[in-house]
């Protein structure tokens, strides 16, 4: 490669990154290296690029990308041009955790933190951003190899801004401990990270204003295992209608990461006979995961 051609592609590359930070994606583990075609002898001759001519572009996603090729932050946010599309959001998500490259656990916690700053900030959804007390991100490892998602906060959980922390959490804290694990080695969220008021079902609308953030989670946590707790976790993670009762039961597959289904835990407190269907679902879970069933 001529110099003057390399000292071109640097200045595009520099302004391509630029225009980037501009549209609010100011954080990217690595950059693809892109190897420039030899110059034809009409390109030969110096060209100047403005940053109007380097328009940015995303960079391709692939289900061979290591997570380390790949902006570990969720895609940046666009009110002015509109959301990006949940399936592919969730595309890129489970390219994330097909991947299988484990990050430090300093940078997980760092791209948490970032990504708990963005969802604080969140008004996407105008009535639970004006109904809110604050938004519930989530809680527990981020190097967790079972993560638990739920459907969204309510009263309790939106008081005091972590995941299953009423009644229906008190009795998930009781499933863990049966499973014998602990609330910290697990990764608990939902599919919502503000209350719908009066505790309502999210709309599919207010669910794919939130997938960003969800994927995002998923992406940096890369866990093995994803427990959906009710038909709303199952139905949006999964992209399903099927009704809870048939999901249950079996594994699917997202991204690198088997998922079971299983009933809410605040349908059990409604329905206490159907805590044995979730304890068989449990088992199957631990099977899977190699912990020990009494």
């Amino acid at each position: 490669m001529s110099e003057t051609v390399e000292t071109d592609l640097r200045r595009v590359i520099l302004q391509t990154l630029e225009s980037w930070h501009a549209a609010g994606i100011s954080h990217l583990t690595s950059i693809p290296v892109l190897e420039a075609p030899a110059p034809t002898p009409a390109e030969a001759a110096p060209t100047s690029a403005t940053a109007a001519d380097t328009e940015p572009t995303r960079p391709q996603e692939s289900s061979t990308e290591t997570t380390s090729d790949m902006a570990k932050k969720p895609v940046a946010a666009k009110p002015q041009t509109g959301l990006d599309q949940p399936a592919e959001v969730a595309e890129q998500a489970q390219a994330e955790l097909r991947s299988g490259k484990s990050l430090p656990q300093a940078q997980r916690i760092t791209e948490l933190q970032v990504l708990q700053q963005k969802v604080a900030q969140c008004t996407r959804c105008t009535e639970l951003a004006e109904t809110r007390t604050q938004t519930v991100f989530g809680v527990g490892n981020p190097e967790a190899r079972l993560v638990f998602i739920g459907e969204a906060p309510g009263a309790d959980e939106d008081a005091q801004g972590e995941p299953f922390v009423g009644k229906a959490g008190q009795l998930l804290n009781k499933i863990i401990e049966a499973m014998k694990l602990k609330r910290e080695d697990i990764y608990i969220c939902n599919i919502l990270r503000c209350r719908p008021p009066g505790n309502r079902l999210p709309s599919p609308e207010e669910a794919g204003h939130c997938r960003e953030y969800l994927d995002g989670q998923l992406g940096i946590i890369q866990p093995e295992y994803i427990v959906c707790w009710g038909s709303c976790a199952a139905q949006n993670l999964l992209n399903e209608t099927t009704s809870i009762g048939k999901l249950r039961g079996r594994f699917f597959q997202y991204g690198g990461a088997q998922v079971l289904c299983t009933y809410h835990p605040s349908y059990l407190l409604r329905n206490p006979a159907a805590k044995k269907d979730v304890w068989e679902d449990m088992k199957i879970l631990m099977k899977e995961m190699g912990l020990p069933i009494d």
